[in-house]
């Protein structure tokens, strides 16, 4: 880390959320920003997701209730959580620490860890949407159904462990879940305090704001290595890209999502980051359109309002990021929700899409210094880096500039 004066050039290595917005804070701070991608803007996992900004959700994946629905969901192709049948020591390595954290306990502490940035989610968007990025957060009602009431206790248990933990989660039971749920959800409820976005949008207008300001991001380049900045020197950092000349700048942000390992491993990062492939798709509705999410905690499917449409989105698969996309993981999440919404037309799916979410054993992202000069991370925000891209950005920045942690990131060392 640059201890003399503050950086004065960077290079963001991803241009999805977590890059981008780690991007526009160092510009606040006066920092010249090139931003890389292997694709482009919002390639990855920042495009297709449900577009939720539910902090009051943003909570640990590992929980001990995978004790019991883990080895359902083995013998399950169709499970919301899917596990490939095959020998991958790499992933069964990364199997066994999650589960390692699947205790109450392991979920109550990284539950405190997350708490701090969870309540300060909401305030990073009001910031970006209020100093140039042209684009607009939804607050709505959201709406949480179930098909009988017992399905209810373990979704409470969770918001329980979330308050207790310091956020105010408000929940509360109601008569009318609107038009387009069926008479199969019998207990409908409404959760506060939270939002929406269109996240592909969303990400674009970042990326605009971001060469608004002077930055210059590149498509379609594949980052194969970093050699890190000799201390004492500035404009030390290089970064390889193939088929481009060798870049540099005094500090290097790998925010590489689902492959954060490939370039983050050699500097320290030693946490396992598993890509947990994620599905989507939207459908037509039929006369009054959705302007709310739904969620239906039971099937693990999350519906939300997207360009005129329903964007439906579900699953927890592990598998290799570059794997193709399976189809039948798309099917399996439209039938697990057939019978509970009405005038929805899940047969007439467009906008299919796989993502990677990088997934950590712990449950807690991998954001701050590596053990080389002059590199940073900031990744493995699991389901939650849209949520949490913003506020992340801004910590890491302030943190860059300044030599200091936030106490908001405090526990994502990237080196524990």
């Amino acid at each position: 880390m640059y201890v003399s004066a503050p950086p004065e050039s960077a290079i963001v290595v991803g241009a999805g959320m977590v890059g981008l917005a780690t991007a526009w804070h160092l510009q606040e701070r006066g920092v010249d920003v090139t931003v890389v991608d292997r694709t482009g803007v919002a390639a990855g996992s920042s495009w297709g997701n449900a577009g939720w900004l539910t902090p009051g959700m943003a909570m640990p994946l590992a929980d001990p209730s995978l004790w019991s629905y883990g080895p359902r969901a083995l013998l399950d192709p169709d499970a919301a959580l899917s596990v490939p049948f095959r020998w991958d020591a790499g992933l069964w390595a990364f199997l066994a620490r999650f589960m390692r954290h699947a205790t109450p306990g392991a979920w109550r502490r990284a539950m405190e860890a997350l708490t701090p940035i969870d309540e300060l989610a909401l305030d990073a968007y009001d910031e970006l949407v209020a100093e140039g990025v042209h684009a607009d957060t939804h607050p709505a009602r959201w709406v949480v159904g179930f098909e009988d009431e017992k399905q209810v206790a373990p979704f409470a248990h969770e918001l329980a462990g979330v308050a207790a933990a310091g956020q105010e989660v408000p929940l509360r039971q109601v008569a009318d879940g609107g038009p387009h749920l069926s008479p199969a959800v019998t207990s409908v409820w409404e959760l506060g305090g939270q939002r929406f976005i269109e996240p592909g949008p969303f990400v674009q207008a970042l990326a605009g704001a971001v060469i608004a300001r002077g930055a210059k991001i590149v498509a379609d380049a594949t980052v194969t290595g970093v050699r890190p900045a000799q201390a004492g020197r500035r404009d030390g950092a290089r970064v390889i890209v193939a088929d481009h000349d060798e870049m540099a700048a005094d500090v290097v942000v790998l925010a590489t999502g689902a492959w954060l390992p490939e370039l983050a491993r050699r500097f320290g990062v030693r946490t396992r980051v598993q890509a947990g492939r994620g599905y989507s798709f939207t459908v037509p509705v039929e006369g009054e359109p959705v302007d709310h999410p739904i969620y239906f905690p039971a099937r693990r499917v999350a519906c939300t309002p997207y360009q005129g449409r329903l964007r439906v989105a579900g699953t927890m698969e592990f598998r290799r990021p570059q794997e193709p996309p399976r189809p039948r993981r798309v099917e399996a999440i439209a039938n697990s929700v057939r019978g509970l919404l009405r005038g929805v037309d899940l047969d007439d799916r467009k906008d299919v899409w796989v993502g990677s979410r990088p997934v950590t054993p712990d449950g807690l992202p991998l954001v701050g210094a590596t053990a080389a000069s002059g590199v940073f991370v900031a990744g493995g925000h699991g389901m939650w880096g849209m949520v949490l891209g913003p506020a992340t950005g801004r910590a890491l920045a302030a943190q860059i500039m300044t030599g200091r942690i936030p106490e908001e990131i405090r526990a994502f060392d990237p080196l524990r």
